[in-house]
């Protein structure tokens, strides 16, 4: 590593592991401008700050890192998103990219990128933007940007320790869109993605009442502290349903400490929960989670895929951690804002 200049590798030790979509920022590793490459899809995770965030293959990578530059790519069309309006109360960032995705479709967004604006986007935390960005792919996205604002500086200077410039990179006024989605989250109800692809989006309320063996909080989606606050508050003094295993993964090792500080992960252990160290196992179901025959999973992760969490014969429907929580109590699906 040494001899290639990387001078800093996270391990899981410490508060220093976790997910590489939450270290990059929580480190200030990603900053407004930037072209950040991953060998991963969900490195659109990264836009949130600003950046053109994309995957590539290894071997792209193994270019990027012995040559110092990536590849060359064609300069994406982009689809404007502007959103406005408060959110309800159990409704938030996870429950719009849902509904995006849902009324793009998984090929709407193909080679392009998904530009993020409106009151609601600009009020939003880094936190909902990452998790908009990091599911932007799932609309076939090659990134997905919330230009650098007051927020973003907020963030890499408070959350991140950054202290150099910042300059914040923003859209020419006269910038042209391929289309223009406009979406008012006043009117938007918990949403959910069922088997067996992403965009197989309805409001919750339309599958309630659904038995599920296992619940899962967390990932590089959903698994930030305020993400883990939500849930924490619907769980606290009650107990997961006899029948329902319920797995809660903190993105990173940082946000597992505040979360053990704050009291969070005492209130999951307490109803029942397994609190897990930071990482994807439970998301693709290669570590504890890998789900059954015929079991059915209720997850805050970004896939949902015939056999993503290690068994083809389940079923996975993707929520926010307030309908997972509100549906660990039950047993089945439920809608928080009609319990």
């Amino acid at each position: 590593m040494a001899a290639n200049g990387i001078t800093k590798f996270h391990d899981i030790r410490g508060d220093v592991g976790g997910i590489c979509h939450q270290i990059l920022p929580e480190y200030g590793y990603v900053r407004p401008g930037f072209v950040v490459v991953g060998t991963d899809s969900h490195t659109t995770t990264h836009g949130a700050l600003g950046a053109f965030s994309f995957g590539i293959g290894a071997t792209e990578m193994a270019s990027a890192w012995s040559l110092g530059y990536a590849v060359n790519i064609e300069v994406p069309a982009t689809i404007k998103v502007v959103v406005n309006g408060e959110f309800p109360p159990f409704v938030g960032p996870k429950d719009l990219i849902l509904k995006i995705i849902g009324t793009l479709t998984a090929q709407g967004a193909n080679y392009k990128v998904l530009e993020f604006h409106g009151d609601t986007i600009r009020k939003m935390s880094t936190s909902g933007r990452i998790a908009i960005c990091n599911m932007s792919v799932e609309a076939g996205a090659t990134s997905g940007i919330v230009p650098g604002d007051e927020e973003t500086v907020r963030y890499l200077r408070e959350e991140s320790g950054v202290k150099d410039a910042i300059p914040c990179v923003v859209p020419d006024a006269d910038a042209t869109y391929e289309r223009v989605v406009e979406i008012d989250v006043s009117k938007l109800e918990p949403q959910i993605a069922c088997p067996h692809t992403v965009d197989n989006v309805k409001p919750v309320q339309e599958v309630a009442g659904t038995k599920v063996q296992q619940i899962v909080i967390g990932s590089c989606t959903n698994g930030r502290l305020d993400d883990l606050a939500a849930a924490a508050d619907i769980l606290r003094g009650k107990k997961v349903a006899e029948g329902t295993r319920m797995l809660v993964f903190p993105a990173s090792g940082k946000i597992f400490a505040q979360a053990l500080d704050k009291g969070y992960l005492h209130d999951f252990m307490k109803a029942g929960a397994v609190v897990m160290n930071s990482g994807c196992g439970p998301c693709l179901g290669v570590h504890e989670g890998a789900l059954g025959d015929d079991e059915t999973a209720l997850s805050t992760t970004n896939r949902n895929f015939k056999g993503r969490m290690g068994n083809p014969k389940s079923q996975v429907y993707l929520c926010s951690p307030s309908v997972a929580a509100a549906s660990a109590i039950t047993g089945v699906i439920t809608d928080p804002s009609k319990n």
